[in-house]
């Protein structure tokens, strides 16, 4: 935050050196690049993503494949799902509602696709 004095009157201006609001959270992570093992939370507050679940692949940020083993969701859109949140790259939470989310994502049967949908 700046202080700014000019006859009399301060004026107050806020810089943001990012190039935009420190609170638009989701222009500073590039969600096509997300991949690794995943632990899905119960609670929003607890998560480090908000995904909502498309039911188009058209709609989609990203297109999931889910693989059986951890080594294997090595590149985008390839994520390992584990029930222990210690053994996982991020959490997310599956948002009800897509105004609310953080990215979407659309789950695939062929790995070769998996990605940012283009």
């Amino acid at each position: 935050m700046a202080f700014f004095h000019k006859r009399g009157v301060i004026l107050i201006a806020v810089v943001f050196l990012s190039g935009g609001s420190p609170f638009a959270f989701s222009g500073q992570v590039d969600f096509c690049k997300i991949f690794g093992s995943v632990y899905v939370e119960k609670s929003p507050q607890k998560a480090d993503y908000r995904v909502f679940k498309e039911e188009s692949e058209v709609f989609s940020t990203l297109k999931v494949f889910p693989v059986d083993a951890r080594p294997y969701a090595d590149k985008e859109g390839l994520w390992h799902f584990t029930d222990k949140k210690e053994f996982a790259d991020f959490s997310i939470y599956y948002e009800p509602k897509r105004a609310l989310a953080d990215f979407s994502v659309y789950f695939i049967d062929v790995e070769s696709f998996a990605g940012c949908n283009d």
